[in-house]
């Protein structure tokens, strides 16, 4: 176990329901790790509240707000930075990260995309799973790159396809199994640390 809990920030843009989980799991000293901020990109959201029910600091940072994309990028950078994080997950959230953001904070940034990558990119991978006719489909946990659900695995779970499944019910189940991932990942990021060797991330020293 390291000699203090990891430090996590966690970036969220709706209902925050991977936050909770997370949220949930470090209530246990073992899990070695603790939120120490929520960001957003919008505010008035479900997310931003279970993090200041929890009395965890929060912050948004919408890109209207800034002159250029690239300003906010900037911006967004060192509001994340100044919390020193070890490792900060996106969860749910839905602005991709940028030049100004990848250098500082790339290699330690992880995102979940609910198919097996590099299968179904993008924003409907249960549908598109569904709809090419897959038998197995999942969910997938990478270090953020400047790609679209591109970066190097760092988990994945794989979810059946049943025959009767809408993208509703087959989402619902990749969801669950997402958390279970995500929260099992991330304490083993915490606890045991981890490195990036080209397309493959290792667990542990």
């Amino acid at each position: 176990m390291p000699a203090t809990p990891a430090r996590l920030v966690v970036l969220v843009s709706g209902a925050g329901t991977n936050l909770q989980a997370l949220l949930d799991a470090c209530e246990d000293p073992a899990f070695g790790a603790e939120v120490v901020a929520v960001g957003a990109d919008r505010d008035g959201i479900e997310g931003l509240a279970r993090a200041e029910r929890a009395g965890v600091p929060t912050f948004v940072a919408k890109v209207k707000d800034y002159p250029s994309r690239d300003d906010w990028d900037r911006a967004f950078t060192d509001l994340v930075a100044a919390y020193e994080p070890d490792l900060v997950v996106l969860a749910g959230f839905m602005k991709l990260v940028g030049a100004s953001y990848l250098p500082v904070l790339g290699r330690r940034t992880v995102n979940t995309h609910p198919a097996l990558s590099p299968a179904f990119p993008g924003m409907h991978g249960p549908r598109d799973a569904l709809e090419y006719g897959v038998k197995i489909t999942g969910c997938t946990l990478f270090v953020v790159d400047d790609g679209v659900d591109t970066g190097a695995i760092v988990a994945q779970t794989a979810v059946p396809v049943e025959d009767d499944d809408t993208v509703e019910t087959l989402h619902e189940r990749i969801k669950v199994a997402e958390r279970a991932m995500l929260v099992e990942t991330v304490g083993r990021m915490a606890r045991e640390g981890w490195r990036v060797e080209g397309r493959r991330v290792r667990l542990g020293g």
